[in-house]
């Protein structure tokens, strides 16, 4: 435990640290540097301020506020860390480009402090044009309809009897401050049509407690498939109460699996589905963590076998226990570009279908957004997989 709050308080200090840095950055760049009148900006700095203790604020809001309350208070300040992102980037650009410029065309001649000026209000002002623009463009992105991707992956032993069963995978939904009952309702009504063999939902469903979140979630109650739904938890799961989430996900009719399988089919045509807690489970004790061997232990390595894991880096272990094909969520495909060149440091995969040795990967960018009803270049998704036995071929 001890080490667990001291983890924490080293994350919170980098975290704040970052915050506090990219806030002064946009200070400098757009408020001190611009030339603004004394009392101008006085009261710009002031705004930014503001608005880098609303960063630390809205976290303490979302899971404070009453469910029903502040919807739009905690959109515009969501809104706002995908602007920070936005704008940081294009700020840094503008300063490679303006340096880049210096070094071109000084040929060793001093610049006018007017021309100095000039450059620092048109590099300012491009930069803010640039973040304007894709400002709305993500927004747009990230609160469009979610979409039904298809994608058909060939396993190699799977019967042919199965051949064309379809998985439904829904991940990263995020239900919490912003994404709400009607966004569920929707979500729900719209895989029901697909009709579906099997739901998996691969985790971070949620973004708060049972108290406050119980009752929307349960609409998930109504998904229908002929094999089932099924569940693997996220991170998020554990920073929102998770043992309590797991007995409200069976109360509802969700079969939750925590590093243990099942068969999907008949006696006589069946695949092993199977289901890891989080990579970060372990983190939290009392019996979580992810254990594919206990999940595999004494498994007929003839039959095909769907790994359920939240995060893409599980493959690793994949290809060591007979995993044909594994389902995963957590990238959001980077969510908000660039920030999916981070993404890929942490994980192999960052969207869509790869073939990591033996296995394939599948990584839905995500069906809800975290944070920022944003997207960028990572549009959400339904995910329909449809599973092709080679024995077809």
């Amino acid at each position: 435990m001890q080490r667990s709050i001291i983890s924490f308080l080293i994350f919170l200090t980098v975290a704040l640290s970052i915050v506090a840095s990219a806030h002064y950055y946009i200070w400098v760049r757009l408020v001190r540097d611009v030339g603004f009148a004394p009392g101008l900006r006085r009261l710009l700095g002031w705004g930014v301020v503001l608005l880098g203790l609303s960063v630390p604020a809205t976290f303490i809001l979302s899971r404070t506020l009453p469910p029903n309350n502040g919807r739009l208070l905690l959109h515009a300040a969501y809104t706002w860390m995908g602007v920070l992102l936005l704008l940081v980037v294009a700020l840094g650009l503008a300063d490679l480009v303006r340096l880049l410029s210096a070094l071109a065309f000084a040929h060793g001649s001093s610049v006018q402090p007017e021309r100095r000026l000039f450059l620092k209000r048109l590099f300012a002002g491009a930069a803010t044009l640039v973040t304007g623009t894709t400002t709305a463009l993500a927004i747009n992105e990230g609160l469009a309809q979610v979409k039904v991707k298809n994608v058909r992956i060939p396993l190699a032993r799977l019967p042919a009897s199965m051949h064309g069963f379809t998985i439904v995978q829904l991940t990263d939904l995020h239900m919490g401050p912003t994404l709400r009952a009607e966004f569920a309702r929707d979500i729900v009504a719209r895989v029901n049509a697909l009709n579906a063999d099997l739901i998996a939902i691969t985790g971070d469903l949620v973004d708060g407690s049972v108290d406050r979140l119980g009752a929307m979630v349960s609409i998930f109650g109504n998904l229908r498939a002929r094999y089932g739904v099924y569940f693997v938890t996220g991170n998020h799961e554990y920073y929102s109460g998770v043992d309590e989430w797991l007995v409200e996900l069976k109360r509802i009719g969700i079969r939750v699996l925590r590093n243990e399988r099942v068969s999907i089919g008949s006696p006589e045509a069946s695949f092993d589905l199977i289901g890891i807690d989080d990579a970060h489970a372990h983190q939290f004790g009392n019996g979580h963590g992810a254990d594919l061997p206990k999940a595999t232990l004494g498994r007929d390595p003839t039959q095909e076998a769907v790994l359920l894991a939240h995060q893409p880096r599980a493959v690793y272990e994949a290809q060591e226990h007979g995993i044909g094909l594994q389902l995963s969520g957590h990238t959001h495909g980077g969510q908000i570009w660039p920030f999916n060149y981070l993404v890929r440091l942490q994980q192999p995969v960052i969207k869509g279908l790869e073939k990591i040795g033996n296995v394939w990967l599948y990584v839905s960018t995500g069906t809800g957004y975290w944070g920022p009803p944003m997207r960028l270049a990572a549009p959400a998704e339904i995910t329909r997989v449809t599973l092709a036995s080679s024995k077809l071929a």
